[in-house]
């Protein structure tokens, strides 16, 4: 009977991948990564905080995200359209120079929005959507997008992953019900914090919770 060591398994485990159509594994070390799951929400200029909340109102800061600077407020918005609408909508901080509202495909559907999907800040093509506030109602045009998976990451992380800004990864969730997206996205800044971010569609289809680690991040051929 053969006996096989810990480094013999992981050998195995990653030629196995390799001849699996995935690529290679960035490293064979320090591979998982937090998965967090972004919810529906909504990024608003300073213009429609006063809009929505009242002239110089401040937005509540509830508690800090995991991304350096970004928080959830108290505040709540609902989205309408002719076709459906979404209550008590989560509002982050701070204030950006545009409004823009993210959305899973689910939420898009049931909104009736043809919204692309993009990364935080490209609104190229982005749907339109009424955004309603106690104290008011704004038509945010162009500002609806499907947020597209991503990989936050500090110059260093990208150093040890042997991958770069603005590359393209296939990433594989080591669950239950393992799922590997592809065309994820990574994003690099040293006020990052290393994370992947998917939508709610996503995380349902991995059978995946927020806080858990996904398997491998691999490089698209």
């Amino acid at each position: 009977m053969n006996y096989y060591t810990e480094n013999d398994i992981k050998q195995i485990v990653a030629d196995v991948l390799s001849r699996s159509g995935f690529g290679n594994a960035v490293k064979e070390k320090g591979m998982d990564i937090p998965v967090e799951i972004s919810a529906r929400h909504v990024h608003l200029s300073r213009a429609d905080v006063d809009t929505l909340f009242g002239t110089g109102y401040t937005l509540t800061r509830k508690r800090d995200l995991s991304q350096p600077g970004q928080f959830l407020c108290e505040e709540r918005v609902k989205l309408v359209t002719q076709t459906g609408e979404i209550a008590n909508v989560a509002v982050l901080g701070p204030e950006r120079k545009e409004t823009q509202v993210e959305l899973s495909l689910t939420d898009a559907r049931t909104l009736g929005i043809k919204a692309p999907i993009r990364l935080s800040g490209d609104l190229r093509g982005a749907s339109d959507v009424v955004i309603v506030g106690p104290k008011g109602v704004i038509t945010a045009k162009g500002s609806v997008i499907i947020a597209k998976a991503h990989v936050h990451m500090t110059p260093n992380d990208a150093k040890h992953y042997g991958v770069e800004h603005g590359q393209s990864v296939s990433v594989r969730m080591g669950t239950e019900r393992s799922v590997t997206l592809n065309d994820v996205q990574i994003r690099v800044s040293p006020d990052f914090r290393l994370a992947v971010h998917i939508d709610y569609d996503e995380a349902n289809a991995a059978q995946l919770s927020g806080g858990q680690i996904v398997g491998c991040l691999l490089k698209n051929r």
